[in-house]
C-alpha cells in the first residue's frame, strides 16, 4: 500500500467529526508545546531565574538563543498539521523541522536578538545617557518593525528553503506587501507582550504552540504568496 493510500485509510479510521478534529488539534498543540519546552529549556530556566533588571539584558538575550530554533520547529510541526489534519505524529514532525531549520532560524534570530538588545539597553539607560525623546521614539519604531520582520523571517525559514539573504529580503518585502498579515502578527505579538508584562515569562512559554498556530493563521496570505511567486 502506498504512503498516500495509507494516509487516506488512516484518515477514514481517524474520523472527520468535530470531536475528532478538536482532539487531534489539542494533541498536536500539547505535544508541540512539550517539545518546544524541551528544546528551549537550556535558555528558559536561567531566564526565569534572572531578575527583571536592565543590567541583565545581555544575559537575557543569551538565554533566548535556543528559543529561535525551537519556535521554528514548532511552526513547522503546526503547519504540517494544518495541511494534513489526520497526521498524528507531531513529535516526529517537530524533530524533522528542528533538524532542517535550526541553522536557518538562528541566522535570522541571533541578529534580531543583538539589535533589539542594544535598543533595549539604550532605552533602559536613556536618562543617564541623555538620549533625546525623538531618538527614543525612533528606536521603539525600529524595534517594533524588526520584531514584525522577525516573525515573517521565522515563518519563511521554517516552511521554505531559501538562502538567508533571500529570507531577510522576503520578510521585509511582505511587511508592506501583505499589510493584513503584518497587522495580524502585530496583534498576536501584542497579546504575548501583555501576558509577559502582566504575568510571567513562564506563562508566555506555556502558550507558545497556541501563539504559533495564530501566527500561521495570520500569515496564511504571505505563505501562499511565497509558495506561488517564489518557489518552483
Amino acid at each position: 500500500m502506498s504512503e498516500k493510500a495509507a494516509s487516506r485509510e488512516f484518515g477514514a479510521d481517524f474520523g472527520t467529526g468535530p470531536l475528532s478534529q478538536v482532539s487531534a488539534l489539542v494533541y498536536t498543540l500539547l505535544v508541540t508545546e512539550g517539545l518546544f519546552l524541551v528544546t528551549a529549556v537550556p535558555g528558559l530556566v536561567p531566564l526565569l531565574l534572572l531578575d527583571r533588571d536592565a543590567s541583565n539584558l545581555p544575559l537575557d538575550a543569551l538565554c533566548l538563543v535556543p528559543v529561535g530554533p525551537a519556535v521554528s520547529a514548532a511552526l513547522f510541526a503546526l503547519h504540517r498539521r494544518q495541511s494534513d489534519a489526520t497526521d498524528l505524529h507531531p513529535a516526529a514532525t517537530f524533530w524533522r523541522g528542528y533538524r532542517l531549520n535550526a541553522a536557518a532560524s538562528l541566522r535570522v534570530f541571533v541578529p534580531w536578538l543583538v539589535a533589539t538588545t542594544m535598543i533595549a539597553m539604550t532605552l533602559a539607560h536613556r536618562h543617564a545617557d541623555g538620549v533625546p525623546g525623538w531618538w527614543l521614539v525612533l528606536l521603539v519604531v525600529i524595534a517594533v518593525a524588526a520584531t514584525l520582520w522577525l516573525v515573517n523571517a521565522l515563518v519563511i525559514a521554517s516552511l521554505f528553503a531559501f538562502r538567508t539573504v533571500d529570507i531577510a529580503r522576503l520578510a521585509a518585502y511582505f511587511l508592506g506587501r501583505t499589510p493584513l498579515v503584518t497587522l495580524g502578527n502585530a496583534g498576536v505579538l501584542l497579546g504575548a507582550a501583555l501576558i509577559t508584562a502582566y504575568g510571567t515569562e513562564a506563562l508566555t512559554a506555556l502558550l507558545v504552540s497556541a501563539f504559533g498556530l495564530l501566527l500561521l493563521n495570520s500569515s496564511r496570505a504571505m505563505i501562499e504568496h511565497v509558495r506561488r511567486d517564489f518557489t518552483a
